[in-house]
């Protein structure tokens, strides 16, 4: 008899969509982070922007709108580069089941373009995340405005939005922290996403989830958030589960979701026990009707006595969540540097590995570096170095050369 044995083909088609400048430097380092079974697209007006990218396809959009320059903080001029370029995005998208959609709101390409991409995506029967940032305070009340107009534009064409006001990084960051990697930890939102859904939909399971599964949560569901918390030790289970519903990046927390998909990954010794533990955590923070997929993986890549938690959750009644309440600032080490292997996938900050109840935050502390043993990991990025050739700078601040 013979055997069939899966490939990445036989599995649902992932694309991750950077638009504009924000949107092609987050997908330019999940390339560099080597992630397998997704094709990444780069979309921008600005030529040189989109020459310094890395990724499986580029597509320069706009060309007679803006003759290879940047939108300048206009999202009308974005949307029309999109409109121009409407064949060869909806060429670049097709064959995909889901397409990840990210960018930074407040500027010209990704405000404007974006949704024009989502709209493409979803006629094409893809199942569409966007992943988007808000703009710093700094960068003033025209920028918010914009941002806060291409929000609603972009909530409108997409199945699931995750947002991460970038204001939120001051919450995790300490003094030593770089600007280059400030937008590392912001970056790793979309990362730990995108490889946690890979996983869920690669992985085959104890108890399986598939992309069906993910769909059912994730269609016309508007605001979701998405987690991966990992731990080891004693109550590793409940740490792992607080970890993966905890960011302090996003702009909303679990509380009242009524649609829920949670995937634990362990190994020979994950035990019953911890695992109804650790769904606990999840089940008595969100909706008592909440609509509740469950998956249990064996991850030989996890190292040993690790456990796993993967969170999806979606179905707020108002469309926007409900608003994560200011962190608490405990002290806490720095991150170790996360070992090579997508079971190091992160969620959104380098400084807080303890476990810590929903909304909380821990601030980063260099000091204690090589004073304890990491015990488990809440919510850490993968920091990958890239190129200091400027590319990597925000549109807004970098300067042409």
């Amino acid at each position: 008899m013979s055997r069939l044995k899966p490939d990445l083909e036989t599995f649902a088609k992932i694309k991750v969509v950077g638009v504009g400048g924000g949107g092609g430097n987050a997908v330019t380092r999940m390339v560099v982070d080597n992630i397998k079974g997704v094709d990444f697209i780069i979309i921008n007006t600005d030529a040189q922007d989109l020459h310094h990218g890395q990724a499986h396809g580029k597509l320069h959009i706009g060309k007679n709108v803006t003759r290879g320059l940047g939108a300048g903080m206009n999202p009308e001029l974005g949307r029309q580069a999109a409109e121009e370029s409407r064949e060869e995005i909806q060429e670049a998208l097709k064959g995909a089941d889901m397409v990840f959609i990210t960018c930074g709101l407040g500027g010209g390409t990704g405000t404007g373009a974006a949704p024009v991409v989502a709209e493409i995506a979803r006629n094409l029967g893809a199942l569409t995340i966007a992943v988007i940032t808000k703009p710093f305070g700094f960068e003033g009340a025209q920028r918010a405005r914009l941002a806060e107009e291409g929000f609603a534009n972009l909530r409108d064409s997409v199945d699931a939005l995750v947002v991460i006001p970038n204001d939120r990084i001051f919450t995790i960051i300490g003094t030593d922290t770089s600007f280059l990697n400030s937008f590392e930890i912001v970056d790793d939102i979309l990362k730990q996403a995108v490889q946690g859904i890979s996983d869920l939909i690669t992985m085959p399971g104890i108890i399986n989830v598939d992309f069906n599964d993910v769909k059912a949560i994730m269609q016309n569901a508007g605001s979701a958030l998405m987690g991966i918390g990992i731990a080891s030790g004693e109550e590793r289970a409940v740490k792992a589960a607080r970890a993966a519903i905890s960011s302090p990046l996003l702009e909303i927390s679990i509380d009242g979701a009524k649609g829920v998909l949670f995937n634990v990954s362990g190994g020979a010794d994950l035990g019953m026990l911890e695992v109804n533990s650790a769904a606990k955590v999840i089940t008595e923070a969100v909706d008592q009707d909440a609509k509740i997929i469950f998956g249990a993986v064996h991850d030989p890549r996890l190292k040993k006595g690790e456990i796993k938690m993967t969170v999806i959750a979606t179905g707020f009644g108002d469309q926007k969540g409900i608003p994560r309440s200011a962190p608490q600032f405990v002290a806490a080490k720095q991150a170790q540097p996360a070992a090579a292997g997508a079971h190091q996938a992160p969620s959104g900050t380098d400084a807080a590995r303890h476990a810590a109840p929903a909304g909380a935050a821990a601030h980063h502390n260099p000091q204690n570096d090589a004073k304890q043993e990491q015990k488990h990991k809440l919510f850490t990025p993968e920091v990958t170095k890239v190129p200091d050739d400027g590319w990597d700078i925000p549109a807004f601040m970098r300067r042409k050369k």
